[in-house]
């Protein structure tokens, strides 16, 4: 006997996307156009917003503190790096598998120039680094009353 197996085009192309992903992540780690970007070695997942008021990070990196983060504004790019120690446990004996990146990361974010800088604010909470890039007055929608 058979089973009829349904053919579903979203799934296959995700789990292509992550095979890709998981190919990719593995040959080749994160290069920027900076110096410290030889030693990136993983990549943390990032969600970007945008709001009314602001540009919304959410940058996934559990396992830091808030210590490990180097967060930089500068020409209208955002720069988001650190470091994550390998938690190696030696009183448990042959580790069979291990996910858990570590090492240095770098995210940049092209930013539209009309932002105000010196309010830029970071909070790190639950594993998650969380950016709030206010815009400059000057670029925030405002409503105009009909006279």
């Amino acid at each position: 006997m058979t089973s009829l197996v349904r053919f579903n085009p979203s799934s296959d192309l995700r789990r292509m996307q992550r095979e890709f992903d998981r190919l990719f992540d593995g040959f080749f780690p994160t290069r920027l156009n900076n110096e410290d970007s030889e030693s990136a070695v993983w990549t943390p997942r990032v969600d970007l917003a945008e709001a009314e008021a602001a540009y919304l990070v959410h940058v996934d990196v559990p396992g830091m503190r808030k210590e490990d983060f180097t967060i930089s504004y500068e020409e209208g790019v955002l720069t988001v790096s650190g470091e994550r120690k390998q938690e190696i446990r030696h009183d448990e004996a042959n580790y069979v598998r291990i996910e858990r990146s570590a090492g240095r990361f770098f995210r940049s974010f092209n930013l539209p120039k009309a932002i105000d800088a010196d309010k830029i604010e970071a909070t790190y909470t639950d594993g998650v680094l969380d950016l709030t890039v206010p815009k400059a007055e000057e670029t925030k929608p405002r409503r105009i009353e009909v006279r």
